[in-house]
This record gives C-alpha cells, structure tokens and sequence, in this order.
C-alpha cells in the first residue's frame, strides 16, 4: 500500500472520533467525564487543593458580556490567606476533572464586592452546577447540564434544572422530582407535603423565597436563612444515591428525588458578582 493510501484509510478510521470531537464551527467538543464513571466519595476532597493542583478544568463565555472577559487564573484566585477569590468577571464556571456521587458538600462563602457588567445592578448570582454531564458549554456557551444549587441573593438553595440543547435536536436531558406548588407568582416552589412531581427544567424555589423577590442589587428577603452581605454563609448538599438535599445554614431547605443522573463533575459558577470562598470539600456521607 501506497503512504498515499495508507494515510486515506487511517483518516477514514478516524473520521468517526472526528465527528465527536468537532462541533459544527469547527471548534473542539470538550466533554465533561461520563456521570457512568462517577465514583462515591470515600475521603475528604479539598476542592480548593484541586485547582491548586491543577486539576480542574475552566468553561468560560467570552460573547456574554461585553464589558468583561478576563482569563481563568484572574478569576479563580486563591489568596494569602488560603481562601478562593471568584471575581465574576466572566460567565462560566470551574468543573471537577473526575465526576462524583454519594457525598456531602460543604461550601462555605460570602458576596464580598460588586457585580460588574449587565448585573451591576441585579442580585449577586453565582452557583454549583451538581451532576455535571455532556459538552461544556452547552447551556448558552456558559453552563452545562446538571442540577444546580443555585447562589443567589435571596434564592441561596433554588433548584435549577439544566437540560440544554445543542447541535440541532441533541438534547442533554436532566431531571428530577420533588414535591412542589405552584406559588402565587406560578413558580415552583418547595413544599415537604405537597404532591412529588418531576421536572425537566426550570426552577424550583427554596421553601421560603420571598414572592415579592426582585432581581435587585442586594435583596434579602423577611425569611432569608443565607447571611447578610459580607458574612459567611454555608451551602451544604447531601447527594446519596439519586438524591439531594440542601442545607443553607443548617436549615433544610430543598429537596429532589429521582435525580438523573444521580453523579457527575460538580461546578462552581461565575456570574458577574464577586465571591470569597473559604471552604469547598467533598465528604463521604456518614453511615
């Protein structure tokens, strides 16, 4: 066989992998690992220590803002001090490389700054991005899919659910159940004894959001249980088979069963307001 030849037949066994690894404008497809290949969480995972390590990976959107866009390590800053700086100025998020499932998640945090951009005058917003599966990128150039537990003035808790589509019909399916109302405002809304029903996207309020909440720098709400602005507030979330729970302060305050997937990489979101995180770990769930 010709070098001719033998190079055709080799780009044609390959063409398969190709079609996986680039999109549509020619840009490589990064993939978020296989929520198949999640593993329990048997040892504490600092996740501070990974970036430090280098192993985590970025996502970010440079076409969401126009004001900003600045590169991951300007983003994503452990301080002196040991604490993580996210300064939101970008839309995207850090992922875990190795997906996970059956932990405790603590993450402990406070708004410490502005919001920059488009959100100068909304409510602080960032968030973890749970069960991460699919492209990156694949919600709007800037999430992925998942559940989140959303971090938000006034909505510390929320359940988002992330199904998006992308190339064409291809959608990256996420749900769940829980038992939810529908409020005043026609939102969902967490209600421990009300009917379980499933959800395929949108969100899921925590139990006591306020309704008149307004997308407005610095709302808080007559029940927050988050911490005022400036002082540390801890999200927790117990994930143990296709559950979750989350906990803002010790105070239960949303729930879902039936999670699909019930694994994957965990992501902590920037969304144009600037954060301080002093304690992001992954325990084993206690027996």
């Amino acid at each position: 066989m010709s070098f001719t030849a033998l190079r055709n037949s080799l780009l044609l066994a390959l063409l398969p992998s190709l079609a996986v690894l680039v999109s549509a404008d020619d840009a490589p497809v990064r993939m978020l690992p296989d929520p198949a290949t999640a593993t329990p969480v048997t040892e504490t995972v600092n996740v501070l220590d990974l970036l430090r390590n280098g192993e985590v990976e970025f996502n970010l959107n440079d076409k969401a803002d126009p004001d900003f866009h600045d590169p991951a390590e300007k983003i994503f800053v452990l301080q002196d001090d040991g604490t993580l700086k996210v300064s939101g100025k970008s839309y995207g998020y850090m992922s875990t490389q190795k997906a996970f499932r059956d932990y405790h998640l603590v993450i402990e945090f406070k708004w410490s700054g502005p919001a920059w951009g488009k959100r100068a005058d909304r409510a602080r917003d960032n968030g973890l991005i749970l069960h991460c599966h699919g492209p990156h990128g694949a919600y709007s150039g800037s999430w992925c899919a998942g559940v989140e537990a959303q971090i938000i003035e006034g909505g510390v808790g929320d359940i988002l659910v992330l199904s998006p589509k992308k190339d064409g019909d291809q959608v990256y399916q996420t749900s769940v159940k829980a038992n939810y109302v529908k409020d005043a405002n026609n939102q969902m809304r967490w209600q421990k004894d009300a009917e379980l029903q499933e959800a395929t996207s949108g969100r899921i309020n925590w139990e006591k959001r306020d309704i008149a909440w307004k997308d407005v720098l610095g709302f808080r709400g007559k029940d927050d249980v988050e911490s005022p602005f400036g002082e540390w507030s801890k999200l927790e979330v117990i994930a143990k088979g296709d559950t979750l729970q989350y906990f803002v302060n010790g105070v239960l305050v949303n729930e879902a069963f039936d999670v699909k997937p019930s694994g994957g990489a965990i992501a902590l979101q920037t969304e144009g307001a600037e954060m301080i995180v002093r304690r992001y770990e992954l325990l084993p769930l206690k027996k």
